[in-house]
């Protein structure tokens, strides 16, 4: 039997938190705050640099999210948390320059 994911609260409850937050603090709906606590780490991304610290809840698309997509800018304590939400789903966390919990997730998800 395959493991599930890892959920995002487990590894990192510190940025689950930040990132509910963040949504609420905007006026967001509150459908995606609270979905923050079942978000899972699917994938991250392998783009190489240091301290980006990017990961997808969902399969990564092979081409763009389309119709529904839109990004959600996070006033983070530090460094960018930008979110891609596609029909008020959460699918992918971008954040960057944050290296320590971009080297966590490294290790996380080879």
């Amino acid at each position: 039997m395959v493991a599930p994911h890892p959920l995002l609260a487990d590894f990192f409850p510190d940025l689950a938190a930040e990132i509910a937050h963040g949504l609420r603090s905007l006026a967001e709906p509150e459908s995606i705050a609270t979905s923050v606590a079942g978000l899972r780490i699917v994938d991250r991304c392998r783009c190489g640099v240091r301290s980006c610290a990017t990961f997808y809840t969902e399969p990564r698309p092979k081409s763009s999210y389309g119709s529904g997509h839109r990004n959600v800018m996070l006033n983070p304590r530090r460094g960018m948390l930008i979110l891609d939400v596609v029909d008020d789903r959460i699918v992918c966390v971008e954040v960057l320059d944050r290296p320590a919990l971009a080297k966590c997730l490294r290790t996380a998800v080879p």
